[in-house]
């Protein structure tokens, strides 16, 4: 170990205790405690180039512990990712700066994935080692790995405790994923005190069980231990590996150090000047890093620039000598989906039979692989149900990283996250399957997917009450309206073949939304005047005699035929019925409003909304002037047909919810 080593490490230590300070809020106990391991990984081991962020063979690194973010700030700083200046660090948690309270993707250049959420970024790396371990098999040649890097994650005992590291972490074991290398800020701190108030249990154990290789550093402050340590897990790839890291938080605070005080406010003016002066630092320097240290940090991104150009020449020669591998590349990391999929005919064509939109969306699967060879995804033990194999492209297991087919096991929360992960990669299209009730397990990832922006496709069936005998537990309610409540999260509920196979169409070609695919269990008819304008989210299906209608009905997915039968009756009695399918509030929100306007009239406020779930939503296309035959409470345990009659869900129910808005 150099002097400069140690110098760099108090140097990041300093800054990012300044950087909270400056700020009066944030957390400065992980920094101080972590960033030896971090320094070590990032100078000695971790394949990067801050010139270059998005180089495809990086490293992955990500702070599962988000809170500790002025630690990663600190380090993107110094080794120069996109021009994060000093005055960047000055601003920390402020309006519009490049330093927010927690790590964003796609906000902060080097930051891989958005933390905050204690565990997520554990999940999400184990995702990012999928797609690793995928890409490699399907693309490296002997002499050629061009698919070979690690990927790591760090965090502390709180990621530890969270439910969603261990069903990751699980999955991680039993796939042998031996390039993914777990940094554990083990410092027995956690918010309310000591951790041994909750969380006895033996962590090494628990990982040695997942089939983890464990290895165990007992000086946070040791560069030299902590190196040989990720080296010795680098060395075994069949396995992956959990590195316990004995640290203080709040090391070199000689007032905080190893107190729960430390992690989450600032230390105090005069505390910040006890901890420069205990690191040897001038304690009356502030946001300060020596020129030498820069210099060092400078020659480390050097060589690894080189590291960048030998791979550059390794991959021309590898496209020149296989160009059906550069093809197959470029298609999964630069092909134009959208037209490829508009131009395939099998895609849209639709067979009049009734049939279950879970059903069809297995069917379109099925066709989408055939166009888009990143395709790959699975369900959480449930692809028999959801449909959601793909026949003929193999099993994603510890023997056979090509396969398409990803088995999560039961384990949705970790299933969401991991998608997320193989999203954030890249070079995949990554789809993720459960029923839809238990997308309530799924919502804190599904949250993550909305806020990074990553294009991970949720396809979530036995979408009503017409689950039938499984009973209320099983019956989804509230869960469309919690999901239509998402921010840049888009939701399709589908009512036939051809509004299915839209909504697969806008998921698999979006580029920054996540999407949730709602299907249904029960067989659904194919209706006259479905199709393409289902990318429009909402949209005439049935229209009027008169120009202007006397009442409007507006369904999605299983209840679209409701709304088709009650105009029939309604019409014997004169009324001019206008039938609106909206399979996404979402996308049809984004129209124009004159689109909108002609689809749903301020002149006709007579409207009813019909869904077979939580009313919740509606209420800005219904207004006040129109009503709802939708669900009030649970579900109940019977054959889906005296459910729909039960609670009222039916074609005579609509007729006299008109009957009673219009009267």
């Amino acid at each position: 170990m150099n002097d400069i080593d140690m110098m760099s490490v108090n140097a990041i230590r300093a800054l990012a205790a300044d950087t909270v300070q400056k700020a009066n809020s944030g957390h400065p106990g992980l920094p101080l405690g972590a960033a030896p391991m971090a320094y070590e990984l990032w100078a000695k081991h971790m394949k990067h180039n801050p010139k270059n962020p998005d180089w495809v063979n990086r490293d992955r690194f990500i702070l599962s512990g988000g809170h500790g973010s002025s630690l990663l700030y600190a380090l993107l700083h110094l080794f120069g990712y996109g021009n994060l200046s000093m005055d960047d660090m000055k601003d920390f948690r402020q309006w519009n700066s490049k330093t927010p309270g927690h790590p964003e993707y796609g906000h902060t250049i080097g930051v891989e994935a958005t933390t905050g959420p204690l565990g997520a970024g554990m999940a999400m790396a184990v995702g990012m080692a999928m797609a690793e371990a995928h890409l490699a098999t399907r693309f490296n040649k002997e002499g050629y790995p061009i698919v070979d890097h690690y990927t790591y994650v760090l965090g502390g005992d709180g990621c530890m405790m969270e439910g969603v590291s261990y069903e990751a972490f699980s999955l991680a074991g039993t796939l042998k994923l031996g390039k993914l290398i777990v940094l554990y800020d083990s410092n027995k701190i956690s918010i309310e005190g000591d951790t041994d108030i909750a969380f006895t249990e033996d962590v090494k154990k628990r990982f040695e069980a997942f089939g983890f290789q464990t290895l165990v550093v007992e000086d946070g402050n040791n560069l030299e231990e902590i190196g040989k340590a990720i080296t010795e897990a680098k060395a075994d790839t069949t396995r992956p590996t959990m590195i316990t890291v004995r640290t203080k938080i709040g090391h070199g605070c000689p007032a905080k150090e190893g107190t729960a005080s430390a992690h989450g406010e600032p230390l105090g003016l005069d505390n910040v000047y006890a901890l420069k002066e205990n690191l040897g630092l001038d304690p009356e320097k502030e946001f300060y890093i020596p020129q030498e240290i820069y210099d060092y940090v400078a020659q480390i991104v050097k060589e690894n620039q080189n590291i960048e150009k030998k791979w550059n020449i390794m991959f021309e020669e590898y496209c020149v000598k296989y160009p059906e591998m550069k093809e197959l590349w470029d298609k999964m990391h630069n092909s134009n989906i959208e037209e490829i999929l508009l131009e395939a005919k099998d895609f849209w064509e639709v067979e009049q039979k009734a049939d279950a939109t879970r059903n069809i969306s297995g069917q379109l699967i099925n066709k989408i692989k055939n166009y888009v060879p990143g395709f790959i995804g699975g369900s959480a033990d449930l692809a028999p149900s959801t449909k959601t194999y793909m026949s003929g492209e193999g099993d994603f297991s510890a023997t056979n990283y090509g396969g398409r087919n990803l088995h999560f096991g039961v384990r949705e929360l970790a299933m969401a996250a991991i998608g997320n992960g193989m999203a954030l990669h890249g070079g995949l299209k990554p789809y993720v399957s459960t029923f839809f009730v238990f997308s309530d397990y799924v919502k804190p990832m599904a949250r993550l997917s909305a806020l990074m922006g990553t294009p991970l496709t949720y396809v979530f069936t036995h979408d009503s009450i017409g689950v039938g005998e499984d009973g209320p537990t099983h019956e989804p309610i509230e869960q469309l309206a919690m999901l239509r409540s998402l921010p840049n999260f888009t939701v399709y509920r589908p009512a036939d073949t051809a509004e299915t196979a839209a909504a697969w169409f806008y998921a698999v070609t979006s580029k920054h939304t996540p999407t949730a695919l709602v299907l249904t269990r029960q067989n659904l008819p194919q209706l006259e005047g479905t199709g393409k304008d289902a990318l429009k989210g909402g949209y005439i299906l049935s229209d009027s005699k008169k120009e202007n209608p006397d009442v409007i009905l507006m369904a999605s997915g299983s209840e679209v035929q409701l709304a088709v039968e009650a105009k029939v009756q309604l019409e014997k009695e004169n009324i001019a019925v206008r039938v609106v399918s909206m399979p996404s509030m979402d996308v049809f929100d984004q129209q124009s409003q004159e689109y909108r306007d002609s689809v749903l009239p301020k002149n006709c406020r007579k409207r009813v909304a019909i869904e077979a779930l939580s009313s919740f939503g509606w209420g800005k296309y219904v207004g006040l002037d129109g009503s709802y035959v939708t669900m009030e409470s649970f579900g109940a345990s019977a054959p889906a047909n005296t459910l729909f009659e039960k609670f009222g869900i039916t074609t005579d129910n609509v007729v006299k919810a008109v009957r009673e808005i219009l009267d």
